[in-house]
């Protein structure tokens, strides 16, 4: 409950740096580092935008934050969408059908592995971090395990190809933001 409220906050902080026919399309809670929150707020309009706001609703000027930032949302919002091919509810389904019918050696704990990834992935609004991603991705290799991939991981590689989308990112970010960066 205590995200919910931050959110309504920033948002209304956000809001008050709207310029004309402009409207806060969203804001991203995210935690880069360790007890350092900072809130992504996406404007929508005549010309798109973006702020960083900290914990109090004021402009973030560091450069460095702003990217950590739209890293971690990045990257924890391309995990939740990788993990188990994007489809875990569909290998949910099929791994029961295959325990009824086949019964395959290991189908319990694949099972197993399935849900605890589903019971990681939070639902909106979550707090994107580092801890968070580490999470989704140690619950990611476990399935991968369960399933057998014990030699590569699809996972790891969707994540290594996600850096230039999230540079990509980082960048239209940093050319629309609102306020100057140091």
């Amino acid at each position: 409950m205590e995200l919910h409220a931050d959110l309504e906050r920033i948002a209304a902080a956000a809001a008050g740096l709207a310029g004309p026919g402009q409207e806060v399309g969203g804001v991203i809670p995210t935690e880069p580092e360790p007890g350092r929150r900072v809130y992504l707020c996406g404007y929508s309009g005549p010309v798109t935008a973006w702020a960083a706001l900290d914990e109090q609703g004021r402009l973030v000027g560091e450069r460095s934050v702003v990217r950590a930032a739209v890293s971690i949302a990045a990257l924890c919002e391309l995990a939740e969408e990788s993990a188990a091919g994007g489809k875990l509810e569909e290998l949910r389904r099929e791994l029961v059908a295959l325990r009824l019918t086949e019964q395959p050696e290991g189908i319990e704990e694949a099972e197993a592995a399935a849900l605890a990834l589903e019971q990681t992935i939070q639902p909106p609004p979550r707090l994107a971090s580092p801890g968070y991603l580490d999470a989704v991705g140690a619950a990611v290799r476990r399935l991968e395990l369960a399933l057998g991939d014990s030699m590569s991981s699809p996972f790891a590689e969707a994540m290594t190809q996600a850096v230039g989308v999230v540079s990509e990112l980082a960048r239209e970010v940093e050319t629309r933001y609102k306020g100057g960066l140091t």
